[in-house]
């Protein structure tokens, strides 16, 4: 049972895809490792076909609560404001998003993936803008469980609670990262890819270090080599 998509296995949903739109939006998660909301609001404008390099944009959205006197921050369990000492019966509460862009090079076969597509008028006009693929997260969902599923692939084990998960898009992003590592998991390399995956932490980017128990296992390997 395997924990983590390789290469193959995107390759095979590559094939599944019926159409262009589709396999783009396979290759694109997988080649570039964004997140979902990234590729979905993803612009003709937002690529630059002479650099070879794509602009994502991560859309965060938290929300943050003040005493609505002295415009203190307060927790939601919070019945005095640490500020002005008011008892809190109503609190102000402010949604503030946070927004981050990032600039990713894109491999020579994605970039003419991408290029066929727009010259045979694959963009969609949605509200003011040229968008890549004028479709929306449930409908991505759809397809990428489709592909997976017209390849033959089975659902993926979770490394972390043992169950079961259906291949996603973010499976894909996951498959990214696990693949970067493979191939280099120096200082530097997963510095660049924390860069590159836009992740705040770099503890989120360790994570992937592990790949499925393999440099654990690896390890405790070499340790009884000569023993046996």
């Amino acid at each position: 049972m395997e924990t983590y998509l390789t290469p193959d296995d995107v390759g095979k949903m590559e094939e599944a895809a019926d159409c262009l739109r589709d396999r783009l939006l396979i290759r694109i998660l997988f080649h570039l490792g964004c997140r979902i909301s990234e590729v979905i609001s993803l612009r003709v404008e937002d690529i630059d076909l002479v650099k070879g390099s794509v602009t994502v944009i991560h859309l965060k959205e938290r929300v943050r609560v003040f005493c609505p006197d002295c415009k203190s921050g307060i927790a939601k369990a919070h019945r005095f404001c640490p500020g002005c000492g008011r008892k809190l019966d109503e609190a102000e509460i402010v949604a503030l998003q946070h927004c981050r862009r990032r600039t990713l090079p894109v491999d020579t076969g994605t970039l003419e993936m991408l290029r066929d597509y727009v010259q045979r008028g694959g963009p969609v006009y949605r509200k003011g803008q040229m968008l890549i693929f004028g479709i929306n997260r449930h409908r991505s969902w759809q397809i990428v469980r489709h592909c997976a599923q017209k390849a033959g692939l089975a659902p993926l084990l979770n490394p972390e609670t043992g169950r079961l998960r259906g291949i996603s898009p973010h499976r894909l992003r996951d498959a990214f990262a696990v693949h970067a590592v493979k191939l280099d998991d120096s200082g530097d390399g997963l510095r660049l890819l924390q860069e590159h995956l836009g992740h705040v932490s770099f503890n989120t980017t360790a994570k992937y270090r592990k790949v499925a128990g393999e440099e654990h296992r690896q390890w405790y390997d070499r340790l009884w080599n000569d023993q046996t």
